[in-house]
């Protein structure tokens, strides 16, 4: 009796430890998820380079889509088909403008969680344009920009000798020349288009914030990244380049988010 008492406990052991076996390799073995990084205006994908680079080296996919930069409604359709084309569960990553393009995005297939960097999280209704201007600071504006008319509309662009101080102040002067050189030229109109959605209260979001930032308020991303209730990371005297000069701490966040 004792022996077969021995026999059926050693059987339940050995199911028992088979099913945690088997439930730590599926854990293990989960995909990663894709990692989505959404640039903002005045800028391209380069802008990612150095974080794009480190994610790789940790196994991430990593997708870096041209966002057209023709405003809030139109760069959501467009991206909403990027994202279509992409399996399995994603993050999505949005500098600055793409803050507001993430936001909208937040409510696709597969999509875990957000990151703002240097990035409006704006709720439905709102403007990113109004947003800027809730708090003291921002250098972007008429001295700082140059519009450039078409038949299409206004784009606007960062000045050449304006770049370096309103986006990149703590890279080199040549960084700054060479970014500002490439930049993309956004739709003026997209500054005063309203938010459609609000990013859903249960979807984690993480937010780093430059506090040397000239293109968006660090005031007004501290505010939005409260409002949101987003784990926030401050970067002490950063730019709005933050990725690229403090590429290993955006890194860290982005991962953390993608855990």
């Amino acid at each position: 009796m004792k022996l077969r008492r021995l026999g059926a406990l050693l059987a339940t052991a050995a199911v028992l430890l088979t099913g945690a076996t088997t439930a730590t390799a599926q854990t293990e073995h989960q995909p990663k998820p894709t990692i989505v990084l959404l640039h903002g205006a005045f800028a391209d994908g380069a802008s990612w380079s150095e974080v794009t680079g480190r994610l790789q080296r940790d196994g991430y996919t990593v997708v870096v889509p041209a966002v057209p930069l023709r405003g809030i409604a139109a760069d959501t359709s467009y991206l909403s088909g990027v994202l279509a084309g992409i399996p399995g569960p994603k993050v999505l990553v949005g500098h600055s403008y793409g803050g507001a393009l993430v936001s909208e995005l937040a409510g696709t297939s597969g999509v875990k969680s957000l990151v703002y960097v240097a990035a409006f999280i704006p709720q439905a209704g709102e403007t990113i344009g109004a947003l800027n201007a809730k708090y003291p600071g921002s250098e972007l504006g008429p001295d700082t920009t140059n519009a450039i008319s078409y038949s299409g509309g206004v784009d606007l662009a960062v000045k050449p000798e304006a770049f370096h101080r309103v986006f990149s102040a703590d890279l080199s002067a040549r960084q700054a020349a060479v970014l500002g050189a490439s930049q993309r030229p956004v739709n003026a109109a997209a500054f005063d288009e309203p938010v459609a959605t609000t990013a859903p209260a249960g979807l984690p979001k993480y937010a780093v914030i430059p506090t040397g930032d000239h293109a968006i308020p660090p005031a007004a991303e501290r505010f939005m990244a409260q409002r949101a209730h987003a784990t926030t990371v401050e970067i002490p005297g950063a730019s709005h380049l933050v990725a690229l000069s403090h590429s290993s701490a955006v890194t860290n966040v982005i991962e953390q988010a993608a855990r």
